[in-house]
């Protein structure tokens, strides 16, 4: 290793007396010397940055503008995302930063004794910005990544930008060493080794990151959560869609255009709600009931029983109904007293419309769970309570159908002799106060 720095010392200094005798025409040590080396020095060095422009100028107008041409023609849309990254910049700076590195020992040999030669300055600086270089290019190239993946289906269940964050964390910290390392010029390994000792400091100021880390692996490997999903999280303030799954945060757009970032190991530690089996199965569930007042629930007499019958819903219902009443009555029980005898109520008779109105509709799924019952009652009246699926779950279509369903539902209540609850709610509160 000796050997070969005293040959490129040798041959350094070789070039600047060759050049010195071309430009002076002599070999005498005088005075001047160190101004004459000084002067070698920089013609030199100018020589080099000419050199490092040029290479510059062939990398970023014709190799990279050839490349971009080339991407510009073919019919992928993936291989865009090369010229909208920062890529090429990196790569084409690159170039004559190597250059600059490789041509400095050989441009500047002069020095004061006790002074560091300037090519060192020179060579440090070319190498911490080459390190730099790299890492940015090798970041551009890591988002380049991220971009063409996104554009997968697979995306929305695997998100990788954590996993890509970590990798960036790791570059960086690998960055800082090599630049320190050249700056102090001893060998990375003697501090990677000392790090170590750092671990518990560094699992300190990365805590977040680590515990983001552990949970963005679950959450993926899980499928627990993922970009486009409909997530609720009360405690964070997020009713919305997941924009981005990172390593520390969750973003999500809440349905009011607000912005709520939730830290990535909450979604581990903390319940929440993911609406992706809804928005997957085609169907979303109604669940809600309607109370009504006890006191017009009874049975239905002849003249009521005989406008019912006109519904078309429910008019074989009420056809078997009776006729089973009827023979039951007759068999078992005496016709001239109400309690012994078997009746229709109004109450059980608009249950039996409500199950026929939606096993007719067009928007209910047939298929899924159709339930019409009746809840216990409370001191707000009876509540019944309708559990179906529609058909369309797009939220303002959903909400159209289910609120279409509940108006009918609500306006033919009179027909059956039955109020909705609401308080107060006898009648005759109003009419007073009228």
């Amino acid at each position: 290793m000796e050997n070969d720095m005293a040959g490129t010392g040798l041959m350094n200094h070789t070039w600047h007396d060759n050049l010195s005798r071309w430009f002076f025409q002599e070999d005498k040590h005088t005075d001047l010397d160190w101004y004459l080396g000084l002067t070698i020095d920089g013609v030199l060095l100018l020589v080099a940055a000419s050199a490092a422009a040029i290479a510059y100028y062939i990398t970023k107008k014709i190799i990279i503008g050839i490349t971009t041409k080339v991407v510009k023609k073919t019919g992928n849309t993936w291989d865009d995302e090369l010229l909208n990254s920062r890529l090429f910049k990196w790569l084409s700076l690159l170039v004559p930063a190597i250059i600059i590195l490789n041509t400095a020992p050989y441009a500047i040999v002069t020095h004061h004794d006790g002074v560091p030669m300037l090519a060192n300055i020179i060579q440090s600086s070319a190498k911490v910005f080459i390190i730099v270089l790299v890492f940015l290019s090798l970041s551009s190239l890591l988002n380049i990544v991220e971009r063409i993946y996104s554009r997968f289906e697979v995306s929305r269940e695997l998100p990788i930008k954590g996993f890509i964050q970590v990798i960036k964390i790791i570059m960086l910290l690998a960055a800082v060493i090599f630049i320190i390392s050249t700056l102090i010029g001893k060998s990375p390994v003697l501090i990677f080794s000392g790090l170590g000792a750092m671990t518990a400091i560094l699992m300190l100021i990365f805590k977040d990151s680590i515990l983001g880390l552990v949970a963005g692996i679950q959450l993926s490997a899980n499928r627990m959560v993922a970009r486009g999903d409909w997530i609720e999280m009360p405690k964070f303030g997020a009713d919305g869609e997941v924009l981005e799954v990172a390593l520390t945060t969750v973003k999500v757009k809440n349905w009011d255009k607000t912005i709520t970032t939730i830290p990535t190991y909450a979604l581990i530690s903390d319940s929440f709600k993911n609406w992706r089996g809804m928005a997957k199965s085609g169907v979303r569930r109604i669940k809600r009931s309607v109370s009504i007042d006890m006191s017009t629930v009874g049975f239905l007499d002849k003249e009521t029983l005989a406008q019912l019958s006109s519904i078309t819903l429910i008019k074989e219902y009420l056809a078997e109904k009776t006729k089973e009443i009827a023979t039951w009555n007759e068999e078992n029980a005496d016709a001239s007293n109400k309690i012994n005898a078997r009746g229709l109520s109004n109450l059980g008779t608009f249950r039996a419309y409500i199950r026929e109105y939606l096993n007719n509709h067009p928007k209910i799924s047939k298929t899924e769970t159709l339930l019409v019952r009746q809840l216990q009652p409370t001191e707000h009246g009876i509540p019944i309570e309708i559990y179906v699926f529609t058909t369309d779950n797009a939220w303002v279509n959903f909400e159209d159908i289910q609120s279409d369903i509940y108006d009918h539902f609500l306006s033919v209540l009179p027909e059956f002799g039955l109020r909705a609850f609401q308080s107060p709610s006898d009648h005759s509160f109003f009419q007073t106060s009228n």
